[in-house]
């Protein structure tokens, strides 16, 4: 008590308190209340964010288990190499006779399936291996698939490739009304930028290319990500993005890809 009575002594420690208390207020709460992208919900959020370490470290809830399992397709450089003439040539006949229906003569879809015009071949391919190995779930795409050869799949994938990809948009890494999961993700959540696997910063082989594809497709196919009733992607890499994501940010995703109607590149 006789210390607390030097006034050096209180005067410092009391100022050491009001340092700290002005800390915590700018650290913890001014400072994430000025991020626009910052949606805490409660104090742990703000110590986390503040700290630099993600709120959890997985999963808020177990996903539900899904009936197909994971992807058994291993990718490789090769399949991405664009196919040779003959191969697209047979591709487009089989294509044609097949996937029109859906997909469009020319790969540009109007029944809100996914445009296929300039998809990566890869994509193509381990997708189709999939539905064939009942790895992803579509009774129509799955029984297609069942009649195909390793050959048919690799020449339509090659046919798809050889058609100008469908642009909604030239999505830029600094693109101003892109959504912020979009051009820079949420490292609190661990959410990489969609930029930076479907292309803008870079492409990631067997990352599709998103733009102008119909938004109802993108809505259903990052629903059942995050469901888990679709599991077919390598590692899980599109579920642990799509799981910490709110419905409106899927939306604002979705939205931004699809938000135009699309015209094809090189017409």
């Amino acid at each position: 008590m006789y210390a607390w009575r030097n006034p050096w002594l209180r005067r410092s420690v009391l100022s050491l308190v009001a340092i700290s208390a002005v800390t915590v207020l700018v650290g913890f709460v001014w400072l994430p209340s000025q991020h626009a992208d910052f949606s805490a919900k409660g104090i742990w959020d703000s110590i986390c964010r503040a700290a630099g370490v993600p709120n959890q470290w997985g999963p808020a809830t177990t996903p539900p288990k899904a009936s197909a399992g994971t992807t058994n397709v291993v990718l490789t450089r090769d399949m991405a190499k664009s196919g040779a003439g003959d191969a697209v040539g047979r591709g487009a006949t089989i294509a044609v006779q097949q996937c029109s229906m859906c997909h469009g003569a020319q790969g540009m879809s109007e029944a809100n399936a996914p445009n296929l015009a300039g998809q990566y071949p890869e994509v193509v391919i381990k997708q189709l291996h999939d539905y064939k190995r009942g790895d992803r779930v579509s009774a129509i795409m799955q029984n297609l698939a069942q009649k195909l050869t390793d050959k048919d799949i690799a020449d339509i994938a090659a046919y798809y490739d050889s058609l100008p990809k469908a642009r909604a948009a030239i999505v830029q890494a600094g693109e101003a009304d892109a959504p912020v999961l979009v051009r820079v993700g949420d490292p609190m959540r661990n959410i990489v930028p969609c930029l930076s696997c479907h292309g803008g910063i870079d492409h990631k082989i067997g990352a599709p290319w998103l733009e102008g594809m119909p938004k109802e497709y993108l809505l259903k196919e990052m629903r059942a990500f995050a469901s888990g009733a679709r599991r077919n992607d390598s590692f899980g890499q599109m579920r642990n993005m799509v799981r910490p994501m709110t419905p409106e940010e899927i939306d604002s995703v979705a939205e931004f890809y699809a938000r135009r109607e699309p015209a094809v590149a090189g017409r």
